[in-house]
């Protein structure tokens, strides 16, 4: 009984290449058999179960071709006649098939960006090799480990190659040294531009990468905390960066407080805010974080935010405009019946996304709500309902990650929480470091205590 052996189209080892991509390095001739048949035929072979697993089948890789008088030829997964089945030798001699030797050449773009990771890096590498890069519009960035560092040029210029949506690739240093969540980083390949267009939860974002702080990976987790907001609704979201919360939040209707001390998040904000049409009831502040707590609560008493109406689509405003344009003298825009809903003065959320230290700034809260800290204002009746804060942060002890947790919290609160308390695991960050959201009721005693500490 003949035996099928598997054609090997794995590039040649190459192991230990640094510095520059040698791409003509990559080259492979595979000999195989061909069956050189009538035209005719070619749907007989090509349908047939004996030859299901008998003809070549490797990406990018045509494997029926045109012959000379009429015939076609296709490519058989055989290199030999001895390994072709009996069966499907039958089946070729029924067909009038004739078998050639055939070379098919394999070259650098045949291969993926794992073929060619694993024919450069050094074996015991090559299972953790940093395939899974994060792309932020047109960047591909990395974190490269130290074992991976000699060959971080090649890397880099190896995903340029594969991946049509990259043109710069970049590697993150060390971790977060500042107060902006400001990663330094280095050019691994491609052109230095670092100015992002990146689309997520409709809407778009232009940030400088290397200025301000963006994580692709919270996309889910931006998406399941908006999803607990109501149009109605209006958020104070104290480290707002570029808007990854504020902006999805106010296009859902939501008013938006939102706040980066990083003076590069707060330009970019701003203009975010704007590409979006939200500005209507999404504000941008650049202040430190316990100053914005303490500040917002007034803020949104003084200039309260409109009633809760998502922006229009652009199919909508060209309608309005088309009506405008056909009733010129009607300079006002039709109204419904009912009466237009008050102004929102009551802040329902809070949301602390610095998981580094945001449990840090959680004793702004103590007197928030105070008569000293709302000019005297007694606002026990307008926040009858306190509001819930969703506050970010990592813990050292996944296996005890809740108690760890809420003694934190509680410590800079002053208080214990209420019964209204959830603990949701975002992501792992590294080995005994998880990142977590804790969501809970503003406790009463700490919102309304009468000194701040």
């Amino acid at each position: 009984m003949a035996h099928h052996t598997q054609i090997d189209s794995s590039p040649p080892v190459l192991r230990g290449m640094t510095g520059k991509l040698d791409r003509d390095a990559f080259h492979k001739t595979i000999n195989i058999l061909a069956a050189q048949i009538p035209a005719s035929k070619t749907a007989v072979l090509l349908r047939s179960k004996v030859l299901k697993h008998g003809i070549l089948d490797l990406s990018r890789i045509q494997n029926v071709l045109h012959g000379p008088d009429e015939t076609r030829i296709i490519l058989l997964n055989y290199q030999t006649e001895d390994e072709i089945p009996l069966d499907a030798k039958q089946l070729l001699e029924e067909n009038s098939a004739t078998l050639i030797p055939r070379k098919v050449e394999l070259t650098y773009d045949f291969w993926k960006t794992d073929d060619i990771m694993a024919a450069i890096l050094p074996e015991d590498l090559v299972d953790e090799a940093p395939h899974g890069y994060t792309a932020i519009g047109h960047i591909a960035h990395l974190n490269l480990r130290d074992e991976y560092l000699p060959y971080k040029h090649v890397i880099g210029q190896v995903i340029l190659d594969k991946d049509r949506r990259v043109r710069t690739v970049v590697n993150k240093l060390d971790v977060i040294q500042n107060q902006f969540r400001v990663f330094d980083m280095e050019l691994l390949a491609g052109e230095p531009d670092y100015l992002v267009e990146h689309s997520e939860s409709g809407c778009k974002f232009t940030f400088d990468f290397r200025k301000v702080y963006w994580n692709s990976r919270l996309h889910t987790e931006h998406a399941r905390l908006i999803d607990m907001f109501s149009a109605e609704d209006v958020i104070a979201d104290v480290f707002a960066g570029v808007g990854p919360f504020a902006l999805p939040a106010g296009k859902k209707g939501c008013g938006v407080l939102a706040n980066d001390l990083n003076p590069e998040s707060y330009k970019y904000l701003q203009q975010n805010i704007a590409q979006n049409s939200v500005q209507s009831h999404v504000r941008a502040s650049c202040e430190d974080g316990k100053e914005f707590i303490r500040a917002v609560i007034s803020r949104a008493l003084d200039d309260p935010l409109p009633p809760a109406k998502p922006p229009m689509s652009k199919s909508q405003r060209a309608k309005l405009q088309k009506l405008a344009r056909q009733n010129p003298t009607n300079s006002e825009t039709p109204r419904a019946s009912t009466p237009e809903p008050p102004s929102r003065k009551h802040i329902s959320h809070f949301v602390m996304n610095l998981p580094d230290t945001a449990i840090l700034f959680l004793g702004a809260f103590r007197g928030v709500l105070s008569p000293a800290n709302a000019g005297g204002r007694d606002l026990s009746g307008i926040y009858a309902e306190l509001p819930m804060v969703h506050c970010y942060c990592f813990t050292r002890d996944p296996e005890h990650a809740e108690v760890d947790i809420r003694e934190r919290v509680e410590k800079e609160l002053g208080h214990p929480l209420g019964r209204e308390v959830s603990y949701h695991h975002v992501r792992s960050v590294a080995p005994n470091k998880e990142m977590f959201c804790v969501s809970f009721r503003l406790p009463r005693e700490v919102a309304f205590a009468e000194t701040e500490a």
